[in-house]
């Protein structure tokens, strides 16, 4: 099973940042945190790091059932977006989003998987329409 839905875009980190926001908003997804791993180690550890951000995405009717199915799965809420810079090409940005199955795998509870099933087809509509912008 893959960890990530995944894309690669061409463009800015701040324009992939809006861009993702903006693709997640079309599928029902807000935005309910945002870590600045870039600026939280620079501030903690004095590391330096590429330009890398979590967003924490989150469809509330899909959040609510799954919640109703079983309530610890809070735990593994809300879906992680991962907008980061590709250290090995300039203005290359990665974007990865949270494979909702692995929510059903770690559960292991049978009822989650329509909820995963809507949540990964919402996710992949999302990168889908950041790769279409990209070409």
């Amino acid at each position: 099973m893959k960890l990530a839905l995944s894309t690669t875009l061409h463009t800015s980190f701040d324009d992939a940042v809006e861009r993702t926001r903006q693709a997640l908003a079309e599928q029902g997804f807000g935005v309910l945190t945002e870590i600045d791993m870039k600026a939280t180690l620079k501030a903690k550890l004095g590391e330096d790091m590429e330009d890398y951000l979590i967003l924490g995405a989150c469809n509330p009717p899909l959040a609510h059932r799954a919640v109703d199915v079983n309530r610890q799965i809070g735990l593994l809420l809300p879906c992680n977006v991962v907008v980061r810079a590709d250290t090995s090409a300039e203005n290359t940005i990665i974007i990865d989003a949270m494979n909702p199955a692995l929510m059903v795998s770690v559960a292991e509870e049978q009822g989650l998987c329509e909820v995963a099933d809507e949540a990964t087809t919402k996710l992949q509509a999302a990168i889908d329409a950041l790769t279409a912008q990209n070409a």
